[in-house]
């Protein structure tokens, strides 16, 4: 029998112990039933959300002293929210012992619910009237630990403590004409305004929309009002833009009677005036800000290749559409690629709080990583032919010419062996710039010049060399050149195809190159919280990394009928990778630009030609890598490739007709692989070889025209 002494001493370890949790699924279940977000959650925790999504799937467990706070949290709410069907009595955890008045959460960008009936606190302004949307279902079942994301959400509770929550109510509201604001989560507010100027002032002092930031150096996200045609016409607009000149310019005249008023009441508009994406401004007092942002449907705010369906959506419906987007990616800007760009700047802001040595006040300073404040004049093989930098030179050497596969195999090259088989299938990588993204190290500060210097693949930068003695398959592309021929002189390379050159075991003599001494992995911060809302995107679709291959070609068939709202996400999302690696490079717009002249976007410190460089650079490589790879394993050559998408000729309607497999049924590494990550691919379309083969006699490309429908 165990003595008192060996007793003790076994209870004493038990307290010793870590503070046990619930079950994973469980503390999924219990933030959800409290209303509150993982990224909401985060912040109360100071922690980050992939933190949060990990203790929610059992990846990893808190460590004190977060543990410890969060086990209190789970407490609170499991006193709450019993589990559906079971008594209310019952905890996972020990009895709590008496504890103050929980600390309301500091509210993220995402909504927590529709607010109490309960009145607020002497002294704490009165919120917006909230209702509920109407027609709002029920969630449907989903995996524990993933948020109600797949269908309109039903009511949620929200604090009444507005003090405590700036932005309780999420990101953004759609207006409607009947002076209905539809926010996230499923809430309306009631907005009387019926003037831009009103909805301006609602916005900012009782709308309770907005964001936190991104990044502790960045600035909070203004709240953004799309409006509905009828709410366009209800507050003095014209419901489409009218006339060639509005059109044209995609903004009202200054004369316009809003754009008076705006003025009149002290608001102020950005250069680009009142367009689709209108901004509306006060100068800053202190650290508040003061400005809201407008986008307006009828005007094609948001683009349909961009947002498939979603102008045609219901209020409700689009909030949530667009409410998604906010919580994964940021508040919309403008377009998608507007938005991509400002992404970049949020998770990487230019500057910081620094204390000058000599007064010992906080001061703004360089945030190391970023780019900067100031914009940043490219090497003139990086620019562009009207870019100042090479008309005031006189620039004749050449230009970088690092963009994606536009290659068409020759009819001639097809063997008897490829024309009988019966079909064409079209393999597309998931966001392959994004996948080139990742650990991409770029430079960060302005070029220098080198004459003969000895390649190094680990500095950025444009080289320039002589390729064209390097001899490869002829019947893959070239993976130095975007049309796939094989280069005839020397010619300017990104350090990317260069290093591939040598990894293909060629020498590599550099004449000269301009090169960039700083250097980062400045795209880090973007690659990941886009690769996260893709992945996360998907899986609220139904498409997991768990998936079979035959189950993902199933699932990736159906997911736009499963749930047109947030195939419409994913579909923004991609759009943001592509558009906003474009923006890096944007050429000057408008028929009556001249050559030399620098344009509106040479202003922004993100205007860096030479990182879009670097990222279709090591796209197209890891293209051709995977394409020589398919040759090993599997003998197959493809019929063309288009940027991300390639097209070989199968025995089957289906890639597993053609795609390398083990023994053991699990895809061989090095080729192409289907799965729901970024660089993995997916179906892209199916046509047959006879239709292949005619395309190519035409001098098109096959990859353009396989997923069918534009032809």
């Amino acid at each position: 029998m165990a003595s008192e002494e060996e007793l003790f001493a076994s209870v004493d370890a038990l307290l010793e112990e870590e503070p046990q949790l619930p079950p994973p699924a469980e503390r999924a279940r219990l933030r959800e039933s409290a209303g509150v977000t993982q990224a909401r959650l985060a912040v109360a925790l100071k922690t980050s959300t992939q933190s949060i999504k990990n203790w929610e799937n059992g990846r990893s467990e808190p460590k004190p002293p977060r543990l410890d706070a969060y086990q209190r949290l789970l407490k609170g709410w499991a006193a709450k929210h019993s589990a559906p069907g079971a008594p209310a009595a019952p905890s996972p955890f020990p009895a709590p012992a008496p504890a103050p008045a929980p600390v309301p959460l500091p509210v993220p960008a995402a909504f927590t619910g529709p607010a109490s009936p309960e009145a607020p606190a002497p002294g704490v302004p009165t919120p917006a009237k909230t209702t509920v949307a109407p027609g709002s279902p029920a969630a449907p079942e989903r995996p524990a630990g993933r948020p109600a994301t797949s269908a309109r959400p039903a009511r949620r509770r929200v604090s009444p403590n507005i003090a405590a929550a700036p932005y309780q109510y999420g990101p953004l509201a759609v207006l409607d004409g009947d002076g209905q604001a539809y926010g996230v989560e499923g809430i309306v507010l009631d907005c009387p305004a019926t003037t831009i100027p009103e909805l301006v002032e609602w916005t900012l002092k009782e709308s309770h929309l907005g964001a936190a930031k991104l990044h502790r150096n960045g600035k909070d996200s203004d709240p953004l009002i799309v409006l509905t045609a009828a709410a366009a016409v209800k507050l003095g607009l014209p419901e489409h833009l009218q006339g060639r000149e509005q059109r044209r310019s995609l903004r009202l005249p200054e004369d316009h009677p809003v754009v008076k008023q705006i003025t009149k009441a002290k608001w102020q508009l950005t250069r680009r005036g009142f367009g689709p994406w209108a901004r509306i401004y006060r100068t800053a007092q202190g650290r508040e800000r003061l400005c809201v942002q407008l986008a307006i449907l009828s005007w094609d705010a948001l683009d349909a290749r961009s947002w498939p369906g979603v102008t045609d959506m219901e209020p409700a419906d689009i909030a949530r559409v667009l409410g998604i987007y906010a919580q994964r990616v940021i508040t919309p800007r403008g377009s998608t690629a507007v938005s991509g760009l400002e992404l970049m700047t949020a998770l990487r802001p230019p500057t910081k709080a620094v204390q000058d040595r000599e007064t010992g006040n906080w001061v703004s300073g360089h945030n190391p990583g970023s780019l900067g404040t100031e914009p940043m004049d490219p090497a003139p093989p990086e620019a562009t032919p009207e870019h100042p930098v090479v008309v005031n030179s006189g620039w004749t050497g050449g230009f970088l010419n690092e963009e994606s596969y536009q290659w068409v195999r020759s009819v001639d090259s097809l063997s008897d062996e490829e024309c009988t088989l019966p079909f064409a299938v079209g393999l597309d990588l998931n966001t392959a710039f994004l996948a080139a993204a990742a650990r991409l190290v770029v430079g960060l500060s302005g070029p220098e010049h080198f004459t003969g210097p000895k390649f190094n693949p680990k500095i950025p930068g444009s080289w320039l060399a002589d390729l064209s003695h390097i001899s490869l398959n002829p019947l893959l592309p070239s993976p130095f050149t975007p049309d796939g021929t094989r280069p005839t002189g020397p010619a300017w390379y990104q350090t990317h195809t260069l290093a591939y050159a040598q990894e293909l075991g060629h020498d590599v003599h550099p004449l000269e190159a301009y090169l960039r001494r700083e250097t980062g992995a400045y795209l880090d911060p973007w690659h990941d919280r886009l690769k996260t809302a893709y992945v996360d995107t998907l899986a609220d679709l139904g498409i997991t990394k768990d998936l079979s291959d035959t189950g993902f070609l199933a699932a990736m068939e159906r997911y736009k009928q499963t749930d047109p709202a947030l195939a419409a996400v994913l579909a923004a999302v991609k759009a943001t990778v592509k558009g906003g690696i474009g923006k890096l490079r944007e050429r000057p717009q408008g028929k009556d630009y001249t050559a030399g002249e620098r344009w509106p976007a040479l202003q922004r410190p993100t205007w860096r030609p030479d990182i879009r460089a670097a990222v279709i650079s090591k796209s197209r490589v890891n293209m051709h890598r995977k394409l020589s790879n398919m040759v090993k394993l599997t003998g197959l050559y493809p019929l063309a490739v288009l940027s991300d998408c390639v097209v070989y000729p199968s025995p089957g309607e289906s890639p597993l007709s053609f795609l390398p497999y083990a023994a053991s049924g699990k895809p061989q590494p090095g080729g192409f692989r289907l799965g729901p990550t970024p660089g993995l691919a997916k179906l892209e379309g199916v046509q047959s070889m006879l239709w292949a083969v005619g395309l190519m006699e035409q001098g098109l490309n096959p990859a353009r025209h396989i997923k069918g429908g534009d032809m």
